[in-house]
């Protein structure tokens, strides 16, 4: 078992694509396993940016573990380079929506009509209902919790940038190893 995982640590720290897809698989996994636990352990229901926001993840959780398949049977550096930018694309829209809903939470800018700010121009009667049916009981300007000082929102915001941080050197790794297999 010991060689095992010795063989396993080496081969990871030898191949950073393959790095980079255990990497944003494995704290993908445990990013919507904290806001899961969230949800549905402290009860606390997500907004509609918040739900917005787990959208990158579903891409790219399975998306890395399809290149994690991949670079372990010797995908192309191509199909690599490619999928890890896509991931990078993805968490860097993540970041700045997460960055967006913070700003929101801290009054910085205003958010959504339908889950921030007050019901505006209540006019008939029928007017108003459908205001009220359109509206979210769980407001986006206001954080459920702060850990630190900082709003999950925030920290999406840093773990987003962090990943697209580390699919950006599993790419730019693997762009580098598709050249000299070119050359």
């Amino acid at each position: 078992m010991t060689d095992t995982l010795a063989q396993t640590c080496e081969r990871l720290r030898r191949d950073p694509p393959l790095s980079a897809a255990v990497i944003v698989f494995a704290v993908g996994v445990l990013t919507m396993a904290a806001v899961y636990f969230v949800q549905y352990v402290m009860l606390l229901a997500p907004c509609p940016l918040c739900l917005e926001q787990r959208m990158a993840f579903y891409v790219c959780i399975p998306l890395a573990a399809l290149l994690w398949l991949g670079a372990s049977f010797g995908a192309s550096k191509k199909v690599l380079f490619l999928g890890l930018l896509v991931i990078v694309g993805f968490m860097l829209w993540n970041t700045g929506l997460s960055t967006y809903h913070a700003g929101v939470e801290w009054k910085w800018w205003p958010g959504p009509n339908d889950c921030s700010g007050p019901i505006d121009k209540i006019g008939s009667v029928t007017s108003m209902l459908n205001q009220l049916q359109r509206i979210s009981l769980v407001r986006c300007d206001e954080a459920a919790i702060r850990i630190l000082g900082i709003s999950l929102s925030g920290y999406d915001a840093l773990v987003s940038l962090f990943l697209a941080l580390v699919a950006a050197w599993g790419a730019k790794s693997a762009w580098a190893r598709r050249a000299d297999e070119e050359a």
